[in-house]
């Protein structure tokens, strides 16, 4: 199909599609834009027919014939539902009444955009749809713009990048993800009553911990396999709103975008539009999974700077020496990182002037004399010679007041002039909506990546924003909360154009910053401060439910949060179901487990590219108990197959049923490597394959190769 945007004139009636899905909306008579489908693929017929039967405006009292299916909302008239958009005009009017102006279908017929007016003040309202044809995913975002000039601001209070429209359904369930600080991104689904409205946010300024900016939505019947899902998720990195209701009529809707509720988004002026992040929306018609794989195609084919490449092994040697790092450790931890096979030498915070511990130093980018009295250029000459890459940890959005910068800038953070400055972990945050601490910050990583050999970066940013004033901003001091993130990215896409050697990883303590803006400039993330084995199947389970392994970096540490040892296979295995990292203190690693951990590294070597570039199919789901976790990985010639499966707990001499594969050529024949063993695809789809788990904590990890 050449035409992704098809319109059926006479009807008015848009049609978005993709390989897999149609999204159509409708102008009714009466100038509202209505959504009549999203869902399976249709023809532009059959929108016209839904166009006729939903072509209505009717109002009685609050509730109107389009409660639930208005394609953007807007505060105005007899409309009570929570708007999309809402303004307020230089005289204090409050409201909008919108006319449609015309159409655009741009980008190779892949764009829709619809214009829309106010009836009397200068505001421009477009709305953005662009069909990623290849991924069965529909970007949508709006634009506003305040149409010529002498008119004064108009305060954008509200402003959702879009409002999806769930069909019709006997009941609905919203799947979400939520968690803190050691125990992010774990999978909830709850059910939503009638009349109800279900919300997740961020008001930290960042993505957050408490909550991710993606949603699901089913009738409560879907699984891994099977069933209808409808999946949203927003390319943002600050505060941010996702809210569902649940009407009086029983439809539903989803609304999300920038931004949180007691601070205006934007100030409008003819010289400062304002644009919405993206949210993307996927629909699938085969339950969770398919879901799952059309996100992760979409971000590996659309969105991450480089996700053709296979991530390397990395080592941080945070946990092995933390504040007390210095040239004499870190050079005896990357000889023997570089005997067990890593690839990436990455040292972490401590390196720099004054940083004896979390409450002095942040802001000062030089080394430490103290520590590294040669500077950092042995050390990385050293890691370079061992056949390994250099990283190095940064948190540059960060000072402490004990740091030369503070003393010499105090105007620079974010404060209130009669309010204290709340620190947390000892820190404040740099206002980085100013030009001038935005330039800074740029030059100080810009200048130890010319000054150094660094191949990789990995971006700290340990709190969130607190007392978020700007003093000397008396027009518009709440633009920080979109400001920040914006120069945020365009410091890193400045970084990334210089310096396209140097891979980055971003991290906010933990996985704080983990969403699809921030994924268009990181190649790994972050997903949790939590290395425990057992949790992180919990946060992997979750996370890769929108976010690919591709990018979710996993260490095998000595650090166990709930529990004590555990096998050091498992902790392997636990880490090799993404981006592989080792961040244990492998000065106290005895031999014998150093030639275990090299063994393990081989593996990984062995199935990283089916890993990291393949299908993932999430065979069974993580639980309490004796309950058992597995994964599958299929390369997408599908020439070969991995499986990790893993055994919380044996309880009552239970015995675990074959576990069946997915996505094999059934006609094929599949040998497990080092076994010898050999079953046909359709075998292990149907039959599948007894797995030897036993005990507490046991794992597996499975080969396969097509003959």
């Amino acid at each position: 199909m050449s035409d992704f945007i098809q319109y059926a004139e006479e009807a008015r009636v848009w049609m978005i599609t993709t390989t897999s899905t149609s999204y159509a909306v409708h102008l009714t008579a009466g100038g509202r834009l209505i959504n009549l489908h999203w869902g399976s693929s249709i023809s532009l017929a059959d929108a016209v027919q839904l166009a006729g039967k939903l072509d209505t405006d009717w109002v009685g009292g609050a509730e109107t014939a389009i409660d639930g299916i208005e394609e953007y909302p807007v505060e105005g008239g007899l409309h009570y539902r929570e708007p999309s958009l809402a303004v307020r005009f230089a005289d204090r009017t409050r409201g909008l009444e919108l006319r449609f102006s015309e159409a655009e279908i741009i980008d190779s017929a892949t764009t829709l955009r619809l214009h829309f007016v106010d009836e009397y003040y200068p505001l421009r309202v477009t709305l953005n749809y662009r069909a990623i044809a290849d991924c069965g995913v529909i970007e949508r975002w709006v634009d506003l713009r305040q149409d010529g000039g002498g008119y004064g601001e108009i305060e954008i209070l509200v402003s959702a990048s879009a409002a999806w429209t769930i069909p019709f359904l006997a009941n609905y369930r919203m799947s979400h993800l939520h968690g803190h600080w050691y125990g992010e991104n774990r999978l909830d689904r709850a059910e939503i009553a009638p009349g109800s409205s279900f919300l997740i946010n961020s008001r930290t300024g960042t993505t957050g911990h408490f909550a991710n900016p993606w949603f699901a939505v089913d009738d409560g019947n879907a699984q891994e396999d099977s069933g209808r899902v409808w999946s949203g998720a927003l390319a943002w990195s600050g505060s941010w709103t996702i809210a569902g209701k649940r009407f009086s009529n029983g439809k539903f809707q989803v609304s999300g975008g920038a931004g949180q509720d007691g601070f205006r988004t934007w100030l409008l002026t003819p010289e400062q539009p304002f644009t919405t992040p993206v949210f993307a929306g996927v629909y699938s018609a085969r339950g969770f999974g398919e879901m799952s794989r059309s996100w992760h195609e979409y971000l590996c084919r659309r969105v991450l700077p480089c996700p053709g490449e296979v991530r390397p092994i990395l080592y941080n040697s945070w946990e092995a020496t933390r504040f007390g790092i210095n040239e004499e450790n870190q050079v005896k931890l990357a000889e023997i990182a570089s005997r067990i096979g890593v690839e990436l030498f990455v040292m972490d915070d401590g390196w720099f002037k004054g940083r004896s511990g979390d409450s002095s130093g942040l802001g000062d980018w030089t080394p430490d004399p103290g520590r590294f009295p040669n500077g950092l250029s042995p050390v990385i000459d050293e890691v370079h010679e061992l056949g390994m890459k250099f990283g190095l940890w940064i948190e540059p959005e960060m000072v402490n007041p004990d740091s030369d910068l503070y003393r010499s800038h105090p105007d620079w953070v974010y404060h209130y002039e009669n309010r204290r400055r709340s620190e947390s972990r000892n820190q404040l945050v740099l206002n980085l909506a100013r030009a001038d601490v935005a330039e800074w910050v740029h030059a100080q990583v810009d200048g130890l990546l010319r000054r150094q050999k660094i191949d990789y970066i990995k971006w700290d940013m340990n709190r969130p924003l607190s007392e978020a004033g700007w003093p000397m901003e008396k027009r518009n001091p709440e633009r920080v909360w979109i400001d920040h993130v914006t120069n945020l990215y365009a410091i890193v896409d400045r970084l990334r154009e210089d310096h396209p050697h140097v891979a980055f990883e971003m991290c906010s303590g933990g996985g704080g910053r983990v969403d699809i803006g921030m994924l268009a400039r990181s190649d790994v993330v972050w997903a949790s401060d939590n290395t425990d084995g057992l949790d992180r199947l919990a946060i992997q389970n979750g996370f890769t439910q929108i976010y690919p392994p591709r990018v979710m970096l996993g260490w095998v540490t000595d650090d166990h949060l709930n529990r004590g040892a555990t096998p050091l296979r498992w902790r392997f295995h636990v880490a090799m179901a993404g981006v592989l990292g080792v961040g244990g203190d492998l000065l106290g690693w005895p031999e014998e487990r150093l030639n275990e951990a090299a063994q393990h590294i081989d593996s990984y070597k062995a199935i990283r590219s089916t890993v990291q570039q393949g299908l993932l199919y999430r065979l069974e789901a993580p639980g309490a108990g004796d309950r058992r976790t597995a994964v599958q990985y299929v390369a997408r010639d599908r020439r070969q197959t991995v499986v990790i499966a893993w055994l919380h707990a044996q309880q009552f001499r239970s015995e675990k049923p074959p576990l069946r594969l997915r996505g094999l050529e059934p006609d094929a024949v599949y040998e497990l490597v080092g076994d010898g063993g050999a079953w046909s695809g359709v075998l292990l789809m149907n039959h599948g394959i007894d797995l030897p788990l036993t005990g507490d904590f046991d794992s597996r990890l499975l080969h396969f190769v097509r003959r």
